[in-house]
Order: C-alpha cells, then sequence, then structure tokens
C-alpha cells in the first residue's frame, strides 16, 4: 500500500481487505445491501449500531454511506484490522472502537452503551464452536434492545444436503482458482504484506501471536443459528438472504 505525506493510505488497506474477502465470497455485496434493507426498514435511518467483530470496518464504513445519521461501535480483537480502522475512521465522531476477546464473559463492559438499535456481525463469528457461540447470542440478546435487530452474515453449511455442498464447493473453489490466477489476493498472501508494511507490521506480528495461522470453529445449519436465537430472548429468527454456501440471519428481538 502506499505512503502519503500525511500518513498510511487507510482507504487503501480498507479496500484491499475487501478485494481480498470478495475472492472468497464474490456475492459479498449483496449480503450487505440486504442488512442495511433490514436495518432501515426495522429500525430506522438513524441507528444505534454495535458492528461486532468489525475487522477493518467494513460494515460501518457501508453503514455510515447508507444512513449517514447512524453511530457505530466496532468491536474486535485483531490488532491489525484494528489498526485499519482506526486509521479509515479517524476524526468521525459517529465511530468508536473497542478492542475486546468476544470469548471473554467480560468484553462488553467497554462498550459506550448498554444497548443497541442492531447488532450487526459478517463473516467473523465461524470461526467459535457452538456451545460459545449461543453463549454469545445470549449476551447479544441482552444488548439489543426491544424492537431492534442482530443480524449475522456467514458460514452456516446444512450437513443433510452433503452432494449439494459438494457440487457447490467444488464450483466455488474451480472460480477461486481462476480468480487467483489472474491475480487475486488470498488471505495468506493479503497478510504477508500486511507483515511487510511498515505501520502494520507490529500489530500483523501480535495479530499471529493471538490467534494463530487460522481457526474455525463450527459452522452449523441456519436452523440451528434461528432456534439458539429464539432460546436465547429474541422473539423471531429466520435467513433474509442466502447463496448455496452462506446465510444472512435476522433475529428480531
Amino acid at each position: 500500500m502506499t505512503t502519503t505525506s500525511t500518513g498510511t493510505d487507510w482507504r487503501a488497506w480498507q479496500e484491499s481487505w475487501d478485494r481480498q474477502q470478495e475472492w472468497y465470497m464474490p456475492d459479498r455485496e449483496e449480503r450487505f445491501r440486504i442488512m442495511l434493507d433490514m436495518v432501515e426498514s426495522l429500525v430506522g435511518t438513524t441507528p444505534r449500531v454495535l458492528d461486532l467483530a468489525c475487522g477493518t470496518g467494513t460494515v460501518t464504513a457501508r453503514l455510515l454511506a447508507r444512513l449517514p445519521g447512524a453511530t457505530s461501535t466496532g468491536v474486535d480483537l485483531d490488532p491489525a484490522l484494528l489498526t485499519i480502522a482506526e486509521g479509515t475512521f479517524a476524526g468521525d465522531g459517529r465511530v468508536t472502537l473497542v478492542a475486546a476477546d468476544l470469548k471473554d464473559p467480560d468484553w462488553r463492559a467497554g462498550l459506550p452503551h448498554d444497548s443497541y438499535d442492531a447488532v450487526l456481525t459478517a463473516t467473523a463469528l465461524h470461526w467459535l464452536h457452538s456451545e460459545p457461540l449461543a453463549a454469545l447470542y445470549g449476551q447479544i440478546a441482552e444488548l439489543v434492545r426491544d424492537g431492534g435487530v442482530f443480524m449475522n452474515a456467514d458460514h452456516m453449511i446444512d450437513d443433510s444436503t452433503p452432494r449439494i455442498n459438494a457440487a457447490e464447493r467444488a464450483l466455488r473453489h474451480a472460480r477461486m482458482d481462476q480468480a487467483k490466477a489472474g491475480g487475486a489476493l488470498d488471505w495468506a498472501e493479503w497478510w504477508r504484506l500486511a507483515a511487510q508494511d511498515p505501520v502494520l507490521a507490529g500489530p500483523t506480528a501480535r495479530r499471529f501471536e493471538i490467534y494463530g495461522e487460522h481457526a474455525d470453529g463450527d459452522m452449523p445449519s441456519p436452523s440451528w443459528h434461528a432456534r439458539v436465537l429464539r432460546e436465547k430472548g429474541f422473539g423471531e429468527a429466520r435467513p433474509v438472504w442466502c447463496s448455496p454456501s452462506d446465510t444472512l440471519l435476522l433475529a428480531l428481538k
């Protein structure tokens, strides 16, 4: 990435993260569009939002572009991605960023508010196994106000359809290979570049001390997510968008 006379080009880093993620999820922007449609339709145009496991602030950036009157609290543990988010939103009073570990029972202690109109997360919680994820859903339910929403866009696999899953996976990976041949960055290459950047090298090293190379938890079905969210205090829960491998699940308090 480039460095200007005023510092690192944080927007370029933000965009490079988006392009890397799109290599895995070509329909990524569509899920964000539906997510924000549902935010606007259910809680209005000036929501107080919690961007959970916010990373570089992808959801927050799209939220504020779509709904300028919104405010967002971004929470993450990754020091490299939070560094990019901090640079991207520097000086924007609508955005607060908090470093916290979602597996820590007290992760909510650093939040600036006790309740939110919407809690949003995308492609982040699949690294949790089912038991801690269910516990997290209970904590989220306590943060969402009555009439508020929680939305999780992530990998949600239905193990009852193995042949469909295998066919979708084979085609998706073939297309990813084509994109890679055309110069697309994958996860490992993106992090290699971050580790070489003079500003991000330190935070990237700390990031790998925390997480290791990569870790995936469970990826239960959309029906599991909907059932658990209802058990944890949401009145309604169902998918509002899906692709063959991913689902945007909405829970209404």
